[in-house]
């Protein structure tokens, strides 16, 4: 097998998702091809041949349905001679289009893949796809689903969390972000976003709020405790789960993930490309893993994920110098740290998606770039990313710099 490289990562700033952020205004192809154009502009990647960009999109529905790579590299002028293909496996279609590259590069079918993703949840709202989870009865009674909400609850309750831990979390989460901001962090992965008239739309993540306190999570309320009851998810819980009297109503929109749109792009190639290119490889991708999980519970497959594609390297966790674990919501992150054993100060260390935002497809390639920058601030050598799933499922890759 070939050494795939990580050449470069590129991403959006992460803009609220909603009628008022600062990119609701643009389409999905325009942030796709802003990641491509500055990537081409970094690397010079179209000067070779490229086998395909793979981009994940959660949601492949509306303005982000058909071919979104496609038509994202042909909006950003690339060469018509570049394949396209689109990824969904919900939260983590980002890192399964990283996988993937990844794979090709050392299958030998191909020597230089771009893999990134695109979600503009201000434009196609989560679940936007339909599909049989949620809105078929039968479907969630077999198969014992929730509602993300509701699960992350469950997980909560059944971990014994209070309202205070997840929002401490929640807080430490904000701190870093902004730390990360404040230091500059951030500043070699990140294009500013300019609209058809080159005028400036976003140039730093606006879901920040630097000032957050356990104070001002405390008064938030609930956000999924109407879900439970909703749909009899409430029942199934008790059905799956009989030793739980009640759900806590745990988690707000303080203390989950953030409803943001962006994008992100990578270079993965070969040895042997990346010096046609002069390019100096900061990375290899060298091992991928994914877990799967009760359906019911939904959130808790990052751990094995992690600890698969540690151990194709041989590796345990312990080997692990830093980790970007999806904080798709408080008690997600905290169930992590007791399974593994992993200390805070290796997750997450310059925030996460609680602070950031989620964009589903484009986390997973977001996500990659923030831990390779951080592994060479900190000249440390190996780090995984891993991401909770929809319906039950992990995804973790393991990279270390070259």
């Amino acid at each position: 097998m070939a050494d795939a490289f990580l050449y470069d990562a590129v991403r959006t700033p992460r803009g609220a998702g909603r009628a008022t952020g600062s990119l609701h205004t643009l389409s999905p192809i325009d942030l796709g091809a802003c990641v491509l154009d500055a990537l081409r502009a970094r690397t010079g990647f179209d000067r070779e041949p490229v086998e395909d960009v793979i981009f994940g999109v959660g949601d492949a529905v509306d303005d982000q349905g058909a071919n979104l790579a496609r038509a994202a590299l042909l909006h950003a002028g690339l060469p018509e001679s570049i394949p396209g293909a689109v990824i969904s496996r919900f939260c983590a279609s980002g890192l399964d289009a990283v996988n993937i590259a990844a794979a090709k590069v050392a299958g030998g079918q191909g020597e230089l893949v771009v893999a990134g993703g695109v979600e503009m949840m201000s434009l196609v709202p989560i679940a936007g796809t339909g599909g049989a989870w949620g809105s078929d009865a039968g479907f969630n009674t077999t198969s014992n689903f929730t509602p993300l909400g509701v699960a992350a609850d469950l997980l909560g309750t059944l971990e014994g969390h209070t309202r205070e831990q997840v929002d401490a979390y929640a807080v430490e989460s904000q701190a870093r972000a902004a730390r990360a901001w404040e230091e500059g962090r951030f500043a070699r992965s990140i294009v500013p976003v300019h609209d058809f008239n080159g005028e400036l739309r976003l140039a730093r993540d606006e879901h920040l709020r630097p000032g957050t306190t356990l104070d001002s999570l405390a008064r938030l309320k609930p956000a999924f405790a109407g879900m439970a009851a909703k749909g009899g998810f409430g029942e199934t819980v008790k059905r799956r789960y009989p030793q739980i009297e009640r759900l806590r109503p745990l988690h707000t929109g303080g203390n989950s993930s953030g409803v943001v749109d962006g994008a992100s792009a990578l270079l993965i190639g070969s040895a042997a490309a990346g010096d046609r290119l002069g390019l100096k490889p900061r990375a290899r991708i060298t091992a991928a893993a994914t877990a799967a999980c009760d359906p019911c519970l939904m959130l808790v497959a990052p751990a094995e994920a992690a600890q698969r594609a540690a151990a194709r390297r041989g590796y345990s966790l312990a080997d692990i110098d830093l980790f970007e674990v999806n904080e798709a919501f408080a008690s997600v992150v905290l169930r992590f740290l007791r399974e593994t054993g992993v200390p805070h100060d290796r997750v997450n260390v310059n925030g996460g998606a609680i602070a950031l935002g989620h964009p589903i497809g484009a986390t997973g390639g977001m996500l990659v770039g923030t831990l390779l920058d951080e592994l060479e601030r900190r000249d440390a050598r190996r780090g995984i990313v891993t991401l909770c799933v929809g319906l039950g499922m992990g995804v973790a890759t393991l990279i270390e710099r070259v």
